[in-house]
């Protein structure tokens, strides 16, 4: 049996779901204001500037002469690719046509893409505790999806968004795993801040290229006001920097398949998000989701 998971890596690997949580609500309020990729680029490009900004006097910044974000320019475009430009740019466009509650959900099948691309891809196979964790954690998020109510899970039918979702979180499952693979000095490793930006400059990127063909595929427009603004801002502090730093080390700590399990915690915040914006109470249901998805995080330790 594995060390039990401390509270300090527990706590690490919560917050992300609570600022993805609000993410996909925002980033569902900001979908008439700014288009998709445009709304990912302005995103990062925030995050691009805060990050310079804490790792600017660091002797492990990236970018200087000879720095590892020259060095190791290649790997670090493929995450920058995989967690910044590719991932969010998806999840923003499933926003279009999908909930903030659907999108959260459907990435909540997360555990079992990890376990499957970690077995196919990086020869890590997974243990029979995994598969049950991951059961017992789908089932957690299947009573938020029906409400309780198992019959309404016949109604249920995936929207183009909800497709585009599942790629996004095959994607993520990719950059998760990379992301324990130890290919760049330890120097860059230890400061959070410069190792984040190495992504996050290749990031904006790619994110630049989507933005550009955006554009050209069709005319857009952006809504500026107060909306926008507070929606960008809390999209490049929560889910962008904060997000990224906690599950960055939650990760390093309790490794890609273990984290993919705090992941399904999303939907259940976004869920009671969503009733405290309109005012409803958590229900019986809510309670008994979260007790088997954090039952799943549990079995699969063993």
């Amino acid at each position: 049996m594995q060390k039990p998971i401390s509270a300090g890596t527990a706590l690490l690997l919560t917050v992300p779901p609570v600022l993805w949580a609000g993410n996909a609500v925002v980033g569902r309020l900001l979908a008439p204001l700014v288009p998709p990729m445009t709304l990912n680029l302005m995103r990062w490009v925030l995050a691009l500037l805060i990050l310079a900004a804490l790792a600017w006097r660091s002797p492990a910044f990236p970018f200087r002469r000879g720095g590892a974000g020259l060095a190791y320019w290649r790997r670090l475009a493929l995450l920058g690719l995989l967690g910044i430009g590719l991932y969010n740019s998806l999840q923003y466009l499933a926003l279009q046509t999908s909930g903030p509650i659907n999108v959260t959900l459907v990435a909540a099948s997360m555990p079992v893409w990890m376990l499957v691309v970690g077995a196919l891809f990086f020869r890590v196979p997974a243990k029979r505790a995994q598969w049950l964790g991951a059961l017992l954690s789908v089932l957690g998020v299947l009573i938020v999806i029906c409400h309780g109510d198992w019959h309404q899970l016949r109604g249920l039918r995936l929207v183009p968004g909800d497709v585009l979702m599942i790629v996004a979180t095959i994607v993520w499952s990719f950059y998760s795993w990379m992301l324990v693979q130890r290919r760049e000095p330890d120097s860059l490793r230890q400061d959070w801040a410069a190792f984040l930006l190495a992504q996050v400059a290749f990031g904006v990127l790619w994110s630049s290229l989507f933005a550009v063909g955006e554009w050209s595929l069709r005319p857009q427009h952006i809504v500026w006001g107060w909306p926008t603004v507070l929606g960008l801002l809390y999209v490049a502090v929560g889910p962008a920097v904060i997000a990224f730093r906690c599950w960055g080390a939650g990760v390093e700590r309790a490794g890609p398949s273990i984290g993919s399990f705090f992941v399904n915690l999303t939907p259940l915040f976004a869920a009671l998000l969503s009733a405290a914006v309109l005012g409803e109470a958590p229900h019986l249901y809510h309670g008994l989701a979260f007790a088997l998805i954090v039952g799943g995080i549990l079995v699969s330790r063993r």
